[in-house]
């Protein structure tokens, strides 16, 4: 059983949150995701909406600890030497379904196995066994190296605040009360003139509202390249509170392009073509703004997509004038203007 070796690595990643268009909302989390063989073991599960137990946002004490777990340095969490490799994004509760698997020592190999969706004690692999993932075989220092790296002061740095710059303080009032519904820290200011090194380092992001002048503009980059933070410009594009998010946390994404399953999104009246990597479920949403400067919100699609470039079409009405698509999936996020 599984005689050949898989490769075994760490990566971050994210659930990407996001102010849905029916008026809900889902929390942005930072995690660390396992690779294998080059890839984010979490694409092998193309339509699951859940994080890795190695959050950045759980106590010290509480990461430490599931980083020890993982290096089998205590007792399986669940009955048959299972642990939870995936869980629920929003309370990490087991009654809402996580993915486990065994995982064992074998000599000084690490062994993954017997992957399944579970909801109490017990799993059942024949009704709910993911039979087409794994074993997979790693080779003990390998695997060691990559979670002891996180007890030495590597694990991710979340850095989800975002700096809003602008002169229409009632819209940046609201972004900000969305952001923090989701879990995302938000500063309202007009400038970044004198503030300290330390404090801009929080920042992942900054964002412009259409009313932030060049002036402005270069003016908060400089700020930021003299503290040294390699921080993310997001120059808003419409005073339209989730197409702001959108575009925040596509801002905040640090994952690697290529480890990412929405890589492409373009849209014409036509329609959007959309770029994904692995099998996943994508929704797409229109955003416009009517002569009056009114939003206006419409679902598109929301369907699964296998790996490759796709077309969708768009309905006319949805984004007639000044028009945006926002296409998300697990983890990732784009944002496009509609080119007419």
């Amino acid at each position: 059983m599984c005689a050949e070796y898989a490769t075994f690595g760490l990566a971050p990643a994210m659930r990407a949150g996001g102010v849905l268009h029916d008026g809900g909302f889902q929390v942005h989390r930072d995690f660390v995701d396992f690779i294998v063989d080059g890839r984010p073991l979490l694409f092998q599960l193309s339509d699951l909406d859940a994080v890795s137990p190695l959050a950045s946002d759980v106590p010290p004490a509480i990461f430490t600890a599931q980083v020890r777990s993982l290096l089998l340095e205590s007792p399986a969490p669940l009955p048959g030497g299972r642990y939870v490799v995936y869980g629920c994004p929003e309370c990490e509760d087991l009654a809402c379904g996580a993915v486990t698997a065994v995982i064992r020592g074998d000599g000084e190999d690490v062994i993954w196995r017997d992957f399944a969706w579970q909801t109490d004690g017990h799993a059942d692999l024949e009704l709910n066994g993911y039979h087409g993932i794994g074993p997979f075989r790693f080779r003990g220092a390998e695997y060691r190296t990559a979670l002891s790296a996180l007890l030495n002061g590597s694990a991710p740095d979340p850095r989800r605040r975002v700096l809003l710059i602008g002169a229409r303080v009632a819209v940046l009032a609201k972004l900000a009360a969305a952001l923090r519904t989701i879990g995302v820290g938000a500063d309202i200011a007009h400038d970044a003139d004198g503030v300290p090194a330390e404090e801009l380092r929080g920042y992942g992001a900054v964002a412009f509202g259409h009313a932030a002048g060049e002036r402005e503009r270069a003016a908060v980059r400089r700020a930021f390249d003299r503290a040294g933070v390699p921080v993310a410009h997001v120059d808003g594009l419409a005073p339209i509170v989730p197409l702001l998010v959108a575009q925040i946390e596509h801002a905040l994404d640090r994952s690697p392009a290529g480890r990412r399953r929405l890589t492409g999104l373009t849209a014409t009246d036509d329609g959007a073509d959309i770029e994904v990597t692995s099998t996943c479920r994508v929704t797409l949403t229109a955003y416009r703004l009517d002569r009056l400067s009114r939003p206006h919100a419409r679902e598109i699609f929301d369907g699964v997509l296998e790996a490759g470039r796709h077309r969708v079409v768009l309905d006319a009405k949805a984004v007639r004038g000044r028009s945006f698509v926002v296409a998300r999936t697990t983890g990732s996020v784009l944002v496009t203007a509609v080119n007419h």
